[in-house]
């Protein structure tokens, strides 16, 4: 099915729909053999709080941006090779329900869908998608993935020392390597990690610890299917890192 959709007139007119959607921002998206799998609104939980964006699923990308009009311009878009994308199912819990991680070396969060219908709909045509690409390439599935952030909402004091308490002052840190929020004292190291940056990143106290001794498995990224306090409790705005995607979110 994909493969006769490649070439089809149908097929390059729908991505230039959406390449016209992110207008000259955005990257170009069309080229020989990509098919647009599907496309639909899905919240994901940024660092703040939880918010609408619009999702595009090709056969080898995924993308995504901020909804300015509504099937007429995006922003901030962002492109995922699919290839290294792992998705794992979240627990229904309170308000947030129909959710599923998007884990990559560079970058994972949690995006939830409006029904479960809906939802298991994303995850196979994910799957699939990565399946297909990995059989072709000879690729073996990605082991490696980038934290997901704890939501800012979800720490009132340092996950670290268990004693700071965040406020405008004494403001929020997140660990890149375990998504901890942690405060200044307990995330003043600088680490290299490749897959998300060139540059070393902030990171806390405990993994730089474990990091500069080699023991890579012992510091894993934090569990994050638990997300219902970003809904449930009010947000005091006392950030200072860029979120997870850009400083809007």
């Amino acid at each position: 099915m994909v493969d006769r959709l490649a070439n089809s007139e149908a097929n390059t007119r729908r991505i230039n729909i959406v390449e016209n959607c992110f207008g000259a921002a955005g990257q170009p998206l069309t080229i020989p053999g990509r098919v647009l799998i599907g496309e639909g609104v899905l919240t994901k939980l940024c660092r703040k709080k939880p918010k609408a964006r619009q999702f595009f699923l090709f056969n080898d990308i995924l993308v995504y941006g901020n909804i300015v009009i509504q099937k007429k311009k995006y922003n901030k878009q962002h492109i995922i090779p699919l290839e290294n994308v792992t998705i794992d199912s979240i627990k229904d819990e309170g308000d947030l329900r129909n959710g599923w991680l998007i884990k990559t070396p560079t970058k994972s969060f949690a995006v939830y869908a409006a029904t479960a219908t809906e939802k298991s709909e994303w995850m196979n045509h994910i799957n699939k998608c990565v399946t297909d690409l990995l059989s072709k390439s000879g690729k073996t599935p990605s082991n490696e993935h980038a934290a997901v952030w704890v939501p800012d909402s979800e720490a009132t004091v340092c996950m670290r020392c268990q004693k700071a308490k965040f406020t405008p002052v004494n403001r929020r840190h997140h660990c890149r390597k375990c998504g901890f929020v942690v405060c200044g004292p307990c995330s003043e190291k600088r680490f290299l990690l490749p897959s998300q940056s060139s540059k070393p990143v902030r990171i806390c106290d405990f993994c730089y610890d474990l990091l500069s001794a080699g023991d890579m498995a012992t510091c894993q990224p934090a569990r994050s299917d638990s997300y219902s306090q970003s809904l449930k409790s009010p947000l005091n705005d006392v950030s200072d890192d860029d979120d997870d995607d850009d400083s809007s979110d």
